[in-house]
C-alpha cells in the first residue's frame, strides 16, 4: 500500500521533561487508534504541532526531536503567538462556534485570519518537504481547512483526503464567515472530503453551490477539470477497548439499592449542553418529589481550552448551576450532583458507564460525539438507557436511543422520566441493537473505509487541455493561406451578466472585432446561442458572419438563412412548461427564440435554481420524446433547440483549402463546434473544466488579449 501521511493540528504524542531530558510518549486518542493500522502497515508519517517545546533547553529540544523522529512524526514548531492567534483566536474563537451554530460566541472583531493562513502554509511546507510520489495525504479537521488547496497547487498529482471532525453548518450559517470562499476553495483542493454524516455533506454541497456557483451532483463536484468527491463517513470508537475491567468506584459513588445514577461525561465546552442538561435534572426533581433522595447525577467536565476566555466564563456558570441545584435538593446524606472538573482514566470511566442507569449525551451541536458510543460499548451487561441529542452526529446512527432536543428542558426531563420507568426488556432490546452497530462500525471500519474511497478515486481525474500560448498561434496563422475565426459570445468575448440583455458589447470589443476583420486573409464569425435580433443589432454593421441560436440561423452574406422550423402547437407546449417553472423559481426567466427557448436561472437562489434545472431537464426529455426538439444544458441555462442543429453545422462551406480555423468557446454548446472542426484546427476552451478543445485560456481577459495579438500581427 502507499505510504500514509497524516496531518493534524497536534501530534499524537505528549512531551514531558524528566531529570532534565525530554520524554516523548504516544497518546492514543480516537484518531490515533483508528489510524494505527494503516499508519503502521504503510510505515507512514504523522505531521503536526508537538506542543510547546520552548521551555526545553537546546539539548532537551534536540532529544525531543530525535524521539519524535523514531515515532515517524514530523513536528511543525509554532511560536506562542502563532498558537494564540491561529489556534485560540481563529480556530476556536471563530470557526468552532460558527460551525456549531452558536453565533453569539463569534466575536464582533474576528481576528487571527492572517495567522491562520500563515500556519496552514507552514504545514504545507512540512508536507511538501516530506512527500514522495505515490504517498497518500490525509488532512484532519478545522484547524487546517486551507491546507488541501495549498498542497494541490504544489503537488498536483498527489492523492489528498480531508476529514472534518466537527459539523459542517447549513449554508445560511456558513455564509456568515467573511472568508467563506477561501475556506471552500481550500477544502476543494482535496480529492475526497469526508464528514461524520451525510447531512453535513449535503450542507457542504449547498455551500459550494451558493458561494462558488459550482453545481455538485449526488456526491461529487468538478473543479478546474478535477473531480472532488465528498460524503459521510461516520467515525466509530475502538469498541473492544471498552469491554475490559473497570476500577472500583469511590465510596461517594456507591449507590443504595433504591438510588439510580445519571451520568454526563463531556469536555467543558459551551457546545455540550451541560447547563441545560443540569436544568433538566432539576426540572425532574421539581415535579417528582418521590425521586428526591433517590436520583443522583455525576457530571464529569474535562478541562478544555483554559486559555480561551469564553471557556473560563462558561465554567463559572456551570459551577453556579451545580451549586444552585445542590443547594435546593441535596441533604446531609445525599448530594444530588457530583461535579468532577478533571479527566478520568478509562478504567474509571468504564466503572461509571456501567453504574449509570441513564447516560445523558445532550450537546447543543456536535460533529459525532463518541461518548455515546463509549457508553454503549461499555455496557457489556446489555442494560442501560442512552438519552442522546438529536443535534449530535451520532443520532443518525443510534435511533434506539431516546432522542431529545437539548433546547427543550421539559422534553429532556420527560425523557429522563421515560428512561427511569422503562421496562428491563425494552432497555435490553434497545441496547442490543445499539451495541451491535457500535461494534460493527468501529473506528477501524471508519479509517479503512475512508482510505479505500480515497484510493478508488485516483484514476478519476480529468486533465485540462494545455494553455494556449500566443506565439505558436501567431506563427500558425502567418503560415496559413487564410484564417477563419469562430468566436462564441457570452463567457468568451464578454463576461456573463445578471441578465442577457445587459451583456451588450463594449466599445473596446467592437474595436477589437473591427481590427480583426482588417487582418489580411481573415474571415470572422460570431457563433452564439443568442437570438438573431441581438446579433443583428450589435454586429450587423460589421463585415462578419453571424450565426444565431446555435446555428439555426446564419447570415454570412445577404439575408438570414434558417435551417429548420417548429410546429406552433409544440412550441406553445414547451413555453407553457417553462412558464410554470418560472412561477416557482424566483429570479429565473424564459428567453423566447425564433424556434427554441432558453430558461435562465443565473439570478435564482443557487440551490433552488440548480434543483429546478435538474427536474426541468428530466421533464423536458420525457416531454420531447419523438419530437424534433432536444434539451441542452449550458452555463446556468437550460435550452430547448431543434434536434440536429448545433454550432458544428455552421462550418459547411466556411473553411477553404489551406485555411486555418481557430475557434473559441466556453460551454457545452461549443463542444459541438470543436468536435466538428478538422484535426489541425486550433480549438480553445475558455475556463477550467474538461473539454474536447486542444487548448484552454482561463477567462475573457485572456481571450481578448490573444485576439488583440492576432489583430496587431499583420
Amino acid at each position: 500500500m502507499s505510504r500514509l501521511i497524516v496531518v493534524s493540528n497536534r501530534l499524537p504524542v505528549t512531551v514531558t521533561v524528566a531529570h532534565g531530558a525530554a520524554v516523548v510518549t504516544p497518546s492514543m486518542g480516537g484518531l490515533a487508534t483508528g489510524l494505527k493500522g494503516p499508519f503502521e502497515r504503510s510505515q507512514g508519517l504523522w505531521i503536526g504541532w508537538p506542543g510547546d517545546l520552548s521551555e526545553l533547553d537546546a539539548e532537551a529540544q534536540a532529544g525531543a526531536l530525535r524521539e519524535l523522529a523514531k515515532l515517524r512524526t514530523v513536528p511543525v514548531l509554532l511560536t506562542a503567538e502563532e498558537v494564540r492567534s491561529y489556534y485560540e483566536d481563529f480556530s476556536n474563537g471563530v470557526l468552532w462556534p460558527l460551525f456549531h451554530y452558536l453565533l453569539d460566541h463569534v466575536p464582533l472583531d474576528s481576528v487571527g485570519w492572517d495567522a491562520y493562513m500563515r500556519v496552514n502554509a507552514r504545514f504545507a511546507d512540512a508536507v511538501v518537504a516530506n512527500y514522495a510520489p505515490g504517498d497518500t495525504i490525509w488532512v484532519q479537521d478545522y484547524q487546517l481547512l486551507l491546507l488541501p488547496r495549498l498542497l494541490r497547487e504544489r503537488l498536483p498529482q498527489a492523492r489528498i483526503g480531508f476529514f472534518l471532525h466537527i459539523p459542517f453548518p447549513a449554508s445560511e450559517v456558513f455564509r456568515m464567515l467573511p472568508w467563506r470562499a477561501e475556506v471552500l476553495r481550500g477544502l476543494l483542493g482535496a480529492d475526497l472530503v469526508g464528514f461524520h454524516t451525510p447531512s453535513y455533506a449535503r450542507n457542504f454541497a449547498s455551500a459550494v453551490m451558493r458561494i462558488l456557483g459550482h453545481e455538485p451532483t449526488f456526491d461529487e463536484v468538478t473543479i478546474e477539470g478535477r473531480r472532488v468527491q465528498f460524503g459521510g463517513f461516520p467515525m466509530g470508537i475502538d469498541a473492544e477497548a471498552f469491554t475490559g475491567p473497570g476500577e472500583p468506584l469511590d465510596s461517594d459513588f456507591v449507590l443504595r439499592p433504591d438510588e439510580v445514577l445519571l451520568l454526563g461525561v463531556d469536555r467543558l465546552d459551551y457546545t455540550k449542553g451541560i447547563r441545560r442538561r443540569l436544568k433538566a435534572v432539576e426540572r425532574v426533581l421539581e415535579r417528582r418529589p418521590d425521586l428526591r433522595g433517590k436520583l443522583r447525577m455525576v457530571q464529569v467536565a474535562v478541562p478544555s481550552r483554559e486559555n480561551v476566555g469564553a471557556y473560563g466564563d462558561f465554567r463559572a456558570r456551570v459551577e453556579q448551576t451545580v451549586g444552585a441545584i445542590n443547594g435546593r435538593f441535596s441533604t446531609l446524606g445525599n448530594v444530588v450532583v457530583h461535579y468532577l472538573y478533571r479527566g478520568l482514566s478509562q478504567a474509571q470511566l468504564l466503572s461509571l458507564y456501567r453504574a449509570a442507569a441513564v447516560m445523558l449525551v445532550t450537546p447543543l451541536r456536535d460533529g459525532m460525539n463518541l461518548v455515546a458510543k463509549e457508553y454503549t460499548a461499555a455496557r457489556t451487561d446489555g442494560d442501560g438507557v442512552l438519552i442522546l441529542s438529536e443535534f449530535a452526529g451520532a443520532a443518525e446512527e443510534m435511533p434506539e436511543a431516546l432522542l431529545v432536543n437539548p433546547f427543550d428542558i421539559d422534553g429532556m426531563a420527560d425523557a429522563i422520566e421515560q428512561a427511569l420507568a422503562m421496562p428491563e426488556a425494552e432497555r435490553r432490546a434497545r441496547m442490543t441493537l445499539l451495541s451491535a452497530r457500535v461494534s460493527q462500525f468501529d473506528v477501524h471500519h471508519w479509517a479503512d473505509g475512508f482510505l479505500q474511497a480515497l484510493a478508488e478515486d485516483v484514476p478519476a481525474r480529468s486533465e485540462l487541455p494545455p494553455p494556449l500560448t500566443t506565439e505558436p498561434l501567431l506563427r500558425a496563422a502567418r503560415e496559413a493561406r487564410g484564417l477563419v475565426l469562430l468566436l462564441d459570445y457570452d463567457g468568451t468575448l464578454v463576461r456573463f451578466a445578471p441578465r442577457p440583455e445587459l451583456a451588450a458589447p463594449d466599445p473596446e470589443l467592437m474595436k477589437l472585432l473591427m481590427d480583426l476583420t482588417q487582418r489580411p486573409g481573415c474571415s470572422l464569425h460570431i457563433v452564439s446561442g443568442r437570438r438573431r435580433e441581438d446579433l443583428e443589432r450589435w454586429f450587423g454593421e460589421l463585415p462578419v458572419g453571424l450565426h444565431a441560436e446555435h446555428g439555426l440561423f446564419t447570415r454570412v452574406q445577404g439575408d438570414w438563412q434558417a435551417r429548420g422550423s417548429l410546429p406552433e402547437d409544440l412550441r406553445m407546449k414547451v413555453k407553457a412548461t417553462l412558464d410554470r417553472v418560472v412561477q416557482c423559481t424566483p429570479g429565473s426567466r424564459v428567453e423566447a427564440k425564433a424556434v427554441g427557448f432558453a430558461w435562465h436561472y443565473r439570478q435564482a437562489e443557487p440551490e433552488h435554481g440548480a434543483a429546478q434545472a435538474r427536474e426541468l431537464r428530466l421533464h423536458l426529455r420525457e416531454l420531447l420524446i419523438g419530437t424534433p426538439l432536444e434539451v441542452v444544458p449550458a452555463e446556468k441555462v437550460v435550452e430547448v433547440r431543434l434536434r440536429g442543429i448545433h454550432k458544428g453545422v455552421v462550418l459547411r462551406g466556411l473553411i477553404g483549402p489551406g485555411e486555418l480555423a481557430v475557434a473559441f468557446g466556453d460551454d457545452r454548446t461549443d463542444e459541438d463546434l470543436f468536435m466538428a472542426l478538422p484535426p489541425d484546427a486550433i480549438t480553445v476552451h475558455v475556463g477550467r473544466t474538461p473539454s474536447a478543445a486542444r487548448f484552454h485560456l482561463p477567462d475573457v481577459t485572456a481571450v481578448r488579449a490573444t485576439l488583440r495579438a492576432l489583430a496587431d500581427d499583420r
